[in-house]
């Protein structure tokens, strides 16, 4: 009669193959998790991840309609100037000049860093 070939189960523990502790559940390592907020403290983290949100969240369609007619006469994306204004706690003006000119050098060294 042919003999039956017998495959022991990864989590064997005769297996000298398996070289996990016992009591793991094969889950990944917990000493490599970092956490989203960094390897400091915890800190203020989930007041600024809500304010962060509630910032970004969409404004009426007459905002947005704003912010882009007004982005696009400065030569800004809408993202730009809205960041502007949630930074700074203010509006462009056609006068901030070297502000303007500030966030575009910004813009273009992103995008050759992003490039490469």
């Amino acid at each position: 009669m042919a003999e039956i070939e017998t495959r022991r189960s990864p989590s064997d523990p005769a297996d000298p193959a398996n070289l996990t502790p016992a009591g793991h559940n094969g889950g990944p390592p917990l000493d490599e998790h970092r956490p989203e907020w960094g390897d400091g403290g915890i800190g203020n983290y989930f007041y600024w991840k809500t304010a962060h949100r509630a910032a970004w969240k969409n404004p009426s369609p007459g905002i947005v309609a704003f912010r882009i007619r007004k982005a696009e006469r400065l030569g800004l994306t809408y993202e730009e100037y809205t960041l502007e204004i949630l930074e700074r706690g203010r509006h462009l003006q056609i006068e901030d000049v070297e502000r303007i000119a500030q966030i575009k050098r910004a813009r273009s060294a992103r995008t050759v860093n992003h490039r490469k």
